[in-house]
């Protein structure tokens, strides 16, 4: 596989039990050899209250699962990519994640 879009949901998990964040993505994946890049549009535009919540996880740990519709998941870092509404999505280190305290693996 080269390339995928289509729609995703990155979720913020505070423990197994516990996701403190839902936000549905358009994604667009593009390999290249060993490597992949990613980016992600939000399908809707946050309120304020949502936006404020959003900023404060980002704060807290910028790592979200990253489920597509299929049910597979990726740990990926977040970074927001300066125009409203778009994000930059990179593969995370599990121990990079583990080490802020929280391990946002969904509940299996």
């Amino acid at each position: 596989m080269d390339s995928y879009e289509g729609t995703a949901t990155l979720e913020w998990w505070a423990n197994r039990s516990t996701c403190l964040g839902r936000l549905r993505v358009q994604v667009a994946v593009r390999a290249a050899g060993d490597n992949w890049t990613s980016e992600a549009t939000l399908e809707s535009h946050l309120a304020a209250k949502d936006r404020e919540s959003f900023d404060f996880l980002m704060q807290l740990d910028p790592h979200f699962t990253l489920c597509f519709d299929e049910a597979s998941t990726l740990l990926v870092k977040v970074v927001e990519a300066g125009v409203e509404g778009r994000l930059i999505l990179t593969a995370a280190e599990a121990e990079a994640a583990e080490s802020t305290g929280t391990s946002h693996v969904p509940h299996q």
